[in-house]
């Protein structure tokens, strides 16, 4: 058997190990990232494809277009799942395309270097708390208060509501934080430079939700 055959499922394993860790231990996970050998690259592609298909769909179930999916007659319970997964992998493929994209040339303002590959497996890795809350935050919600989650004039709204909501609010600041924390690693840079080039990223999808809310 050839030294790459056993290496490269070793490396990805490695990888799938390293998950957990970047709710713990994150810089040093983040500064893996640095190696962007094909072999390296390839190694983490799984773990992270998943982390942003799950977060995805996690995200997809907080907007506003989920609270009111069961008021179309046409939309059945059934069919929350399969418009959840497919909204998600669109979601996902979205954030981590163009967010990356716009995160990669930020850094590059700031003097960074690094690939846009590289940009957007930050960002999904990042995305671990939101994809957390996809196994702890919502089933519980769902729980609680069943179809009305999903449909206006329902149970779910009161303290209670409010409640999981700023809970969700907490896993999005969570993976921001993490962002932050990613960015700082691969590239070695300090706390307000790292900060800056989050905020710098996220200006334009910013103004973008703020002119539509006007």
């Amino acid at each position: 058997m050839s030294t790459e055959a056993v290496t490269e499922p070793a490396l990805g394993q490695s990888w799938w190990r390293r998950v957990p860790l970047l709710l713990a231990a994150p810089t040093a996970v983040f500064a893996q990232l640095r190696d962007e050998s094909e072999e390296a690259t390839e190694a983490r592609q799984e773990p992270v494809t998943a982390i942003a298909g799950l977060a995805g769909v996690a995200g997809v179930l907080g907007t506003p277009v989920a609270r009111h999916l069961l008021n179309d007659s046409s939309m059945s319970v059934a069919l929350i799942p399969v418009w959840a997964f497919i909204g998600g992998v669109v979601y996902a493929i979205a954030v981590c395309w163009i967010g990356g994209g716009l995160l990669s040339r930020a850094s590059r303002r700031l003097g960074g270097h690094g690939s846009w590959r590289r940009s957007r497996h930050v960002l999904a890795l990042a995305c671990l708390p939101l994809a957390v809350s996809l196994f702890t935050l919502w089933p519980v919600r769902i729980a609680v208060y069943g179809q009305d989650l999903f449909r206006t004039g329902g149970d779910d709204y009161g303290r209670g509501d409010r409640i999981f909501g700023a809970v969700f609010i907490g896993f999005l600041v969570w993976s921001g934080v993490l962002l932050v924390i990613g960015v700082r690693a691969v590239h070695g840079w300090t706390w307000a430079r790292a900060l800056g080039a989050v905020a710098l990223a996220a200006a334009f999808p910013a103004l973008i939700v703020l002119a539509t809310s006007l």
